[in-house]
């Protein structure tokens, strides 16, 4: 487990806990934990002597706090000399040098600096620094990442590692009673019991005493078969290993938690995916449970992750009864109706909602447009599935990645085709890019997996809105304005306008202003095909 030692510094540099430092370099990493180190682009830095690296020390556990010379001098040096004015000048001269991306800066014989500082759990606090201050801080930080490690153990309630936890720290009662609940939760009541009686023979051989409150409590509520159980549904599907970019839409998500946020997007734009990366993101911030639904049911289906088997009568109100007080995550995947979700936020709860269509009559609702992967996300996502070959032909590969728009999912299958063919170039599947001919009425298996996202939506087109996109692809200008298809068509400009609007509310083309669109690659690739192969 990694934990970011903003959590830990908080209570020194009196910052809100989990608050992050901006760096101008996100390149340049140090740690604490251990001796003190930096780390560029992965690649360890040399940092000097140890009283230079006490100095950078000091600053980086007052991590965006100004220090004057005598404090710097007062937190490495015991008994200073004279001499250490010039030494700190010296070391902090130093410093800059060996890291010129280091967000330094001095006035007035002080300094303060702005740097990510992680902890990467590699052993004691400062290892090798000698002073008071050092000491202190030494005692300070083990305690604190020990309570963080504990707080991640109380979320998490993993059998396993509770069990790793209470072995290493024997003495320690709250990862013991953890252990016993996270038994108990899991049918385990005889390995429960034996944990208190483990846990009071140590005590007892060690410290002479019997075990405080809290162990006792919950062994006396063990025994009397008391014991809330609760039901904590974890139903998260799986997250991508290879998951690549997205970093605005997911900052845009997190700052809106944990009111509702609505992730809209063509069908194959990855907005199942990015949902469920996101609740893996934020999971520990919800401890009652996450939920994952997808069905027009949602209320009865919330209900039934909760223990109600069988609900009946006005759902959403029980369900807003069995959330009041807790803090659920809750991913409605594909709602196609406002209706579905309509009275089921609760204070506490987030949700997460994923849908084609933007369901603006839905209050409260912070909406994050997903589309193509940005250029250079799209050639990582690529480059997961078939390596250094992205770079032998990059011409190629941008206009393959172009063809189909950027998407997530048509990039999986393009990679996966190439993947398992190594002998083929990227010009190759161009080529062959989805222009197979129909064997009969039969499709490419690969061109229909890649297709599948516009097949769904099609389906969804009125006739009139079907026509008009057919009529648009021939068009030779991916850009266009309301009236010229108005011209073209000999249909009224108010009626293209609505056709308009109703092929952009499914993302089959892009709003530029009033009257004017866009066609998004992928979209003429598809509805420019063969009718044998749009109706396989």
């Amino acid at each position: 487990m990694k934990l970011n030692i903003e959590h830990v510094l908080s209570g020194f540099r009196g910052s809100e806990p989990g608050r992050q430092a901006l760096p101008r370099s996100m390149s340049l990493r140090f740690s604490l934990m251990g001796p003190v180190r930096a780390c560029r682009d992965g690649q360890e830095v040399q940092l000097g002597p140890r009283q230079q690296r006490s100095v950078l020390a000091a600053l980086l556990l007052n991590n965006g706090v100004w220090l004057s010379n005598d404090q710097l001098i007062g937190m490495v040096w015991d008994e200073p000399t004279p001499s250490a004015v010039m030494a700190v000048r010296t070391y902090m001269y130093r410093l800059r040098r060996t890291l010129p991306e280091l967000d330094v800066k001095s006035a007035n014989g002080g300094y303060a600096v702005n740097a990510e500082v992680l902890d990467d759990c590699q052993g004691e606090p400062l290892q090798g620094l000698q002073s008071a201050y050092f000491d202190a801080q030494r005692i300070r930080l083990s305690q604190q990442r020990l309570k963080a490690r504990e707080d991640w153990l109380e979320r998490e309630l993993d059998v396993l590692e509770l069990q790793k936890h209470s072995a290493a720290h024997p003495l320690r009662e709250r990862p013991r009673v953890l252990l016993m609940y996270a038994l108990y939760r899991d049918g385990r009541q005889a390995e429960a019991l034996d944990q208190f009686h483990e846990a009071r023979s140590i005590l007892n051989q060690e410290l002479g005493i019997e075990p405080g409150p809290e162990l006792r409590a919950l062994h006396e509520s063990i025994l009397r078969g008391d014991l809330k159980h609760v039901y904590r549904p974890e139903q998260l599907p799986l997250d991508l290993a290879d998951f690549t970019g997205r970093e605005t839409e997911i900052a845009q998500v997190l700052k809106a938690l944990p009111a509702t946020v609505g992730i809209t997007g063509m069908h194959g734009s990855g907005k199942t995916t990015l949902a469920t990366r996101i609740g893996h993101l934020v999971k520990h911030r919800f401890p009652d449970g996450q939920l994952f639904v997808r069905s027009t049911d949602v209320a009865g289906e919330l209900l039934r992750a909760v223990g109600v088997e069988n609900p009946k009568g006005d759902k959403a109100a029980l369900w807003r009864e069995k959330a009041r007080g807790k803090r659920f995550l809750v991913i409605v995947d594909d709602v196609e109706r406002a209706a579905d979700v309509r009275d089921l936020a609760t204070p506490g709860s987030a949700m997460i909602l994923t849908s084609v269509r933007r369901l603006n009559e839905l209050p409260g609702v912070t909406w994050v447009n997903v589309a193509g992967l940005a250029p250079q996300d799209a050639v990582a996502f690529l480059r997961t599935a078939i390596g250094h070959r992205v770079d032998v032909e990059p011409e190629h590969v941008e206009e393959l990645l172009d063809r189909v728009s950027r998407l997530p999912l048509p990039i999986r299958v393009l990679g996966g085709k190439l993947a398992s063919r190594p002998t083929w170039t990227v010009e190759m599947l161009l080529r062959q890019l989805c222009q197979e001919k129909a064997v009969g009425d039969a499709t490419p298996v690969d061109c229909q997996a890649i297709l599948t996202p516009l097949v769904r939506t099609q389906q969804e087109l009125g006739a009139v809105e079907e026509h008009l996109l057919l009529r648009l692809v021939r068009r030779d200008t991916a850009e266009f304005r309301t009236v010229d298809v108005a011209e073209a068509s000999g249909l009224a400009p108010d009626a293209i306008e609505l056709a308009m609007e109703a092929l952009a509310d499914v993302h089959l083309v892009e709003p530029i202003e009033l009257g004017r669109y866009r066609l998004p690659r992928f979209v003429q690739l598809y509805f420019g095909l063969p009718t044998s192969i749009l109706t396989s």
